[in-house]
């Protein structure tokens, strides 16, 4: 029998969104930080959940994309300005247009019936770049937008290279993005034929990034500007030879926050709105705010079928970030009689058969009085396997060795709780992975290290790791869950939001849905082996089905975490709060947060109630 000492320090003072969200920040910067990195190795702190890269992206060199992103653009408007002394013979013209014309019938006399058939809807066409040194982010990226776009259907992705003439029409609504700008020396590997297509469907296309100012040209820039009332040839990233600070973005009444670090920032492009008879009214339905000069500008605009993005809102992002209006536009193109409605979650993070009846008690009485289901996210087996909290001693305790917090489980389950698995242990062997071994502490499905600036760094997935490797952590799992007389979790939450492809697709096979943040890795779309490392971390406002074929519901505004650590602020139930509101610009949107159940109940009241005044109702993980 394991006796469990009296006033023992809590392990994880991290929340499991701390951690996560910086892994997520981290990788949306696409270098690791120290996510929740224990700041003195003491017992009484401990680590939450991976928050992910600040930018999104691993292992990608964003400020060498920024660079040179901003020097093409920068080629594009001196060869503009130069052309400007050179008249355009009206049979140029016209053989510039005989020959596109002639591009197109070619391409289309090889598409077969099935190709442009009709097909069942909402249905969602992504288009992605692969060309160039920075062909790999169009992947990436595109998965980004296609778990977006499973909310409301399938979704087929295709790189734009491999686009065929009329493919745009079997499609409810089709997303191209521009990744890699073509100029100079990346020759353009857009078809012609999409840029026709794009020009003369009436189903709605959303343009993110570079290249629209390649489908002006090759359209025609008066058949450009004639239906769409601007003009893609003289805009440019820059306003005043500088990509300027473009801080924030505002949409729906809301002012949503874009924080990019110094020499990463692409810029974003600032349309050239043409005035005057003749040209059709230009919608800006986001405002874009260089706060370098005080401009504003449309971060979005609208007109005819075309919804225009001036940059790829993929990296970089937090809580409260500019990637919120892409996921409410998908609703014009993909659903657009959606009613306003606005559910929020909570779940009780990192609970483990260490924890305390009592905590969990107390959190439990307080929901069912206020009616508010949730979700627990239960560690079936805790495991300290080099004594790190128990006086160098290894410790491991199951479920069944705590009769008491089992019953406190099941006391929870019948006043609104629906049990979740998260992880076998939670941790890895007894390695530091990145810490210390600890359950809650550290990662189970994937390796990563602190290095000596304190970062988290993402090394790949564990040795070994296999579906068969990764279905006897389920198994395990469930098999405790059983013997101390629980139900069968049906929803899962991956230890520290980290698991390989292979993993997530185990997690599928035994659950109905994952609720997480996730890691989408290259190769998952073009099915070509790739660096097992580099991967887009995402998280959603809505319930999707992923590029895994998983359902995930959402987790999208953070936890509570009151001390600051790792030169993070705190994060405080007004932080929580303001993230919701932000997120009320998804008019079908969720404010889905956890908390650790070591907290007091008050910062969890706080939080419920900032959240109900804005007007959300919370539901039950199981009802989605």
């Amino acid at each position: 029998m394991i006796v469990r000492p009296l006033n023992r320090p809590r392990r994880w003072g991290f929340s499991r969104l701390s951690l996560v969200l910086l892994l997520v920040a981290a990788l949306f910067s696409g270098t690791f930080l120290a996510a929740g990195a224990q700041a003195a190795g003491g017992p009484d702190r401990g680590h939450g959940e991976s928050r992910g890269t600040r930018t999104g992206l691993n292992r990608v060199d964003l400020k060498g994309w920024a660079k040179a992103q901003v020097k093409a653009d920068r080629a594009r408007h001196d060869r503009a300005r130069a052309r400007t002394t050179a008249a355009v013979t009206p049979a140029t013209a016209t053989a510039s247009v005989s020959a596109l014309a002639s591009a197109v019938s070619r391409q289309a006399e090889l598409i077969s019936p099935a190709d442009i058939g009709p097909a069942a809807e909402p249905t969602t066409l992504v288009l992605y770049d692969t060309a160039g040194p920075y062909g790999h982010l169009g992947e990436l990226y595109a998965m980004a937008a296609a778990n977006l776009a499973g909310h409301f259907g399938s979704v087929t992705t295709k790189p734009v290279s491999q686009y065929t003439a009329g493919l745009v029409e079997s499609y409810t609504a089709t997303i191209y993005i521009g990744s890699t700008y073509y100029c100079c020396d990346v020759p353009d590997a857009v078809p012609a034929a999409f840029y026709q297509d794009a020009l003369t469907t009436t189903k709605p296309v959303t343009w993110m990034g570079a290249n629209i100012w390649n489908m002006a040209n090759a359209v025609g820039v008066a058949q450009f500007t004639q239906k769409y009332g601007w003009d893609p040839t003289t805009s440019y990233y820059e306003d005043g030879g500088s990509v300027g600070t473009v801080t924030q973005v505002t949409y729906k009444g809301q002012t949503l926050t874009r924080k990019i670090p110094a020499g990463q920032d692409g810029g974003v492009l600032r349309p050239n709105v043409l005035t005057g008879g003749g040209y059709p009214q230009v919608t800006r339905v986001a405002e874009g705010l260089d706060s370098s000069n005080g401009h504003t500008f449309g971060w979005a605009v609208r007109s005819s079928n075309l919804t225009y993005v001036g940059e790829i809102p993929f990296s970089y992002v937090s809580e409260s970030d500019r990637v919120i209006v892409f996921e409410d536009l998908l609703f014009d193109a993909l659903a657009p009689a959606t009613a306003e409605r606005h559910r929020a979650i909570v779940r009780l993070e990192d609970i483990s058969p260490n924890s305390e009846p009592s905590e969990l008690r107390a959190i439990a009485d307080y929901l069912y009085g206020q009616q508010i289901p949730y979700g627990i996210n239960v560690i079936p087996v805790y495991t300290d396997p080099n004594g790190t909290y128990n006086n160098g001693v290894p410790e491991t305790v199951k479920l069944t060795d705590r009769p008491q917090l089992v019953n406190a489980l099941k006391y929870m389950l019948a006043r609104g709780a629906v049990l979740m698995n998260h992880g076998y242990t939670h941790q890895y062997g007894n390695a530091a992975n990145p810490y210390n071994g600890v359950s809650g502490d550290d990662f189970e499905f994937y390796r990563a290290h602190v290095d000596s600036a304190n970062s988290v760094i993402y090394d790949g997935p564990v040795a070994g790791d296999s579906a068969a490797w990764a279905q006897g952590r389920v198994d395990s799992a469930l098999a405790e869950f059983a013997a101390a007389g629980l139900p069968r979790p049906q929803l899962w939450t991956t230890p520290h939001y980290a698991g390989s492809a292979t993993d997530y697709q185990v997690f599928s096979s035994n659950y109905s849905a994952r609720l997480e943040r996730s890691l989408y890795f290259a190769g998952t779309l073009s099915g070509v082996s790739s660096d097992p490392n580099r991967f887009i971390g995402q998280f959603f406002p809505y319930v999707v089905r992923d590029v895994y074929g998983t359902k995930v519901i959402p987790e999208n505004i953070g936890n509570y975490e009151p001390e600051e650590y790792n030169n993070h602020p705190p994060r405080l139930p007004a932080d929580l709060i303001a993230s919701a509101k932000a997120n009320l610009a998804v008019r079908d949107g969720f404010a889905s947060f956890f908390y650790h159940p070591y907290f007091p109940v008050q910062p969890l009241r706080e939080t419920v109630e900032g959240i109900k005044a804005l007007g959300y109702t919370f539901v039950s993980p199981a009802s989605l």
